[in-house]
C-alpha cells in the first residue's frame, strides 16, 4: 500500500523517519552530557564545602583551647596571665567562627540539583544548631567576669565542647554523602549505558528502514527507468517498462512507453512507406532501363526479322519451280534450307524478347536459390544487343557456379546497373571485367573497367540519390543509390575503388550465400551486444 503513495508523501515519511533518528541520538547525547554536567557541578559545589567546614572546626578547636587553658589555670589556682585580654581573645575567636558559619551557611544557599549528594537538609540543622550554640556563647562571654568565674567557664567549656562536636559532622556528613555517591552515579550511568545502547540500536534499525524505503521507492524505480530507457534508445523499440508502483515514476515509466509504442508505429508506418516508396523507384529505374534496353535490341530484331522476310519471299519463289519441276532435289535441299534460317531467327528473336520480358517482369517476387553466374550471363546477353556499346569488350572470367537465395530480378537490376555505368565510362575498345568467386559463405560479383576512374569527391557522394558523373550529363543519378539499397536489402555491402581519374574502377558487390543464415547471425551479435 506505502508502494501506492506519491513521492511527496513517500519523501515527507522519510524525512520523518530521518528526524526521528535524529532526535532520538540527539536526546541520548544530551541526557548523558546533561548529566555528567550535573555530576560535576553537584561534586564542584559540594567539594568547596570541605574547606569551609575544616576551617569551622578549627577556629571552633582554637577557642576551645583557649577555654582550656582557663580552666587549668583555674584548677591550678593560678591567675591569668597578666597582660592577655582573655575575654577580648576569646570574642575575637567566636567572631571569626561567626564569620565562617556564614560563609559556609552562603555556600549551602547555591546547591541546586536533584541528585542526592546536593541534599544539604542536614547540614542546614547541623548549622541551625551550631548558630544556636554560638549565640549562648557569645551571650554568656559578653560579660568579661566569665574569665574569673569557674562556673561560667565550665559551661562556656561545655558549650564549646558541644560546639566542637557540631562542627565535626559538617564534614562527616559531606563524606557520607560521597560515598553515598559512588552507590547513586554506578546505577545511573549503568541505566545511560543501557539507554545509549537502546537509542543506537533504535537509531540503526530507523536508518536500515530507511535505506531500504528509499531504495525500493526512489533508488530501484529510477534503475529500472534508465536501463529501460537505455534499451530502448539502443533500439529496442519493442521493450516496457514495468512499475509496480502508482507514484509518479510509474506516471513516467507509463508516459515513457506511450512514447515508445507512438515511435515504434511511425517508424513501422515510415519503413513501410519507404518500402513502398522504393519498391516504386526500383520499378520506375527498371521500366527506364527497359526502354533503354528496348531501343538497342531494336535493330538487333530487326536483323532477324528482315533475314526471315528475305527468307519467306525466297521460299515462295522456289515454290513455284518445285511445283513446275518436281524432279529438282536440289531445290528440295534449298527450301528446307530456308525453313532452317527461319525457324533460327525466329527463335533468336524469341529469346531476346523473353530475356527483355523476363527483365521487366517485377512482381513481388521471394527469395529464391539462383545460379549467380547464369544471372550475371542472363544480363551480359542483353547488353550485347546495344548498339551504342559497340566497339567495347564485356568480359565474364570463368569459375564455378555460385548460388546463393536471392531476389532474381533485384540482383539483374544491380548487375545491369553496374554494367552499364562501367561501360558508360570506358572509352572505344575499353574492356569491363567481371568475376564471380565464392568467399566463405559470401558470394563477392566484381565488376572492373578500366575507364575514366574516379575522384575522392565522386567517391564520396556516388551512392547519394540524383548524383551522376556519367558523359554528356545523362543518366538520374538513381541507379547506385537504388543498387546500394537492393544489395543492403539482401544483408550485403558493395564497396568502391579507384585509383583516380583515367585508372578505371572497381565495384565489389557481396552477398550472404544463406539470407536466413546471415540474419540469424545479425541477431546472435546484436543479443550479445
Amino acid at each position: 500500500m506505502l508502494a501506492r503513495w506519491p513521492i511527496r508523501n513517500k519523501l515527507l515519511v522519510g524525512i520523518g523517519l530521518l528526524l526521528v533518528i535524529v532526535a532520538t541520538l540527539a536526546a541520548s547525547g544530551f541526557r548523558g552530557v546533561y548529566a555528567y554536567r550535573s555530576l560535576v557541578k553537584s561534586v564542584s559545589n559540594r567539594a568547596t564545602e570541605l574547606p569551609l567546614a575544616s576551617s569551622l572546626s578549627q577556629q571552633v578547636a582554637d577557642a576551645r583551647v583557649l577555654v582550656g587553658e582557663l580552666r587549668a589555670l583555674h584548677a591550678a589556682a593560678d591567675q591569668p596571665t597578666p597582660g592577655r585580654d582573655w575575654h577580648k581573645e576569646f570574642a575575637n575567636r567566636l567572631s571569626g567562627v561567626g564569620h565562617t558559619l556564614s560563609l559556609y551557611r552562603e555556600q549551602l544557599d547555591g546547591k541546586s540539583g536533584d541528585m542526592r549528594i546536593t541534599d544539604s537538609r542536614d547540614e542546614w540543622e547541623t548549622v541551625r544548631k551550631i548558630s544556636a550554640l554560638l549565640l549562648r556563647l557569645e551571650a554568656m562571654g559578653r560579660d568579661p567576669g566569665w574569665v574569673k568565674d569557674p562556673q561560667l567557664l565550665d559551661r562556656i567549656g561545655s558549650t564549646t565542647n558541644q560546639l566542637q562536636l557540631l562542627c565535626d559532622e559538617l564534614p562527616s556528613n559531606l563524606h557520607q554523602r560521597m560515598h553515598d555517591l559512588a552507590s547513586e552515579v554506578r546505577t545511573e550511568y549503568r541505566t545511560l549505558i543501557f539507554l545509549n545502547w537502546i537509542t543506537t540500536i533504535l537509531g540503526g534499525l530507523l536508518l536500515g528502514l530507511f535505506l531500504k524505503l528509499f531504495y525500493s521507492w526512489v533508488f530501484r524505480p529510477l534503475r529500472v527507468l534508465v536501463k529501460g530507457s537505455r534499451r530502448v534508445a539502443a533500439g529496442e523499440f519493442s521493450h516496457r517498462i514495468r512499475l509496480c508502483s502508482q507514484d509518479e515514476m510509474s506516471e513516467l515509466a507509463d508516459a515513457l512507453n506511450d512514447m515508445t509504442a507512438r515511435f515504434q508505429a511511425i517508424r513501422d508506418d515510415l519503413d513501410s512507406q519507404v518500402q513502398e516508396r522504393t519498391k516504386q523507384v526500383v520499378r520506375s529505374e527498371q521500366l527506364a532501363s527497359v526502354g533503354f534496353l528496348a531501343a538497342g535490341v531494336a535493330h538487333e530484331i530487326n536483323n532477324p526479322l528482315a533475314s526471315i522476310a528475305m527468307c519467306a519471299e525466297s521460299l515462295e519463289g522456289r515454290i513455284e519451280e518445285v511445283v513446275g519441276n518436281s524432279g529438282d532435289e536440289g531445290a528440295g535441299k534449298i527450301i528446307a534450307q530456308y525453313l532452317r534460317m527461319i525457324q533460327t531467327e525466329a527463335f533468336r528473336c524469341k529469346g531476346i524478347t523473353e530475356r527483355l520480358l523476363d527483365f521487366a517482369r517485377m512482381g513481388d517476387v521471394q527469395r529464391q536459390y539462383t545460379d549467380l553466374r547464369e544471372l550475371i550471363q542472363g544480363v551480359i546477353d542483353m547488353v550485347a544487343h546495344l548498339g551504342k556499346y559497340s566497339g567495347k569488350h564485356v568480359e565474364f572470367a570463368d569459375g564455378a557456379a555460385v548460388v546463393a537465395e536471392v531476389n532474381p530480378q533485384e540482383l539483374k537490376q544491380v548487375v545491369l546497373n553496374l554494367i552499364t555505368n562501367a561501360l558508360d565510362s570506358l572509352s572505344p575498345n575499353g574492356t569491363v571485367r567481371i568475376e564471380l568467386v565464392k568467399r566463405g559463405n559470401q558470394a563477392e560479383i566484381v565488376v572492373s573497367d578500366n575507364g575514366c576512374g574516379m575522384t575522392d569527391e565522386v567517391l564520396k557522394h556516388l551512392f547519394e540519390p540524383f548524383f551522376t558523373r556519367r558523359r554528356g550529363g545523362q543518366g538520374t543519378g538513381l541507379g547506385l543509390s537504388i543498387t546500394y539499397r537492393i544489395v543492403a536489402d539482401h544483408n550485403g555491402h558493395i564497396d568502391v575503388h579507384s585509383d583516380g581519374p583515367g585508372k578505371g574502377s572497381q565495384f565489389c558487390v557481396s552477398l550472404p550465400i544463406d539470407v536466413h543464415d546471415e540474419q540469424r547471425e545479425k541477431d546472435h551479435r546484436y543479443q550479445a551486444a
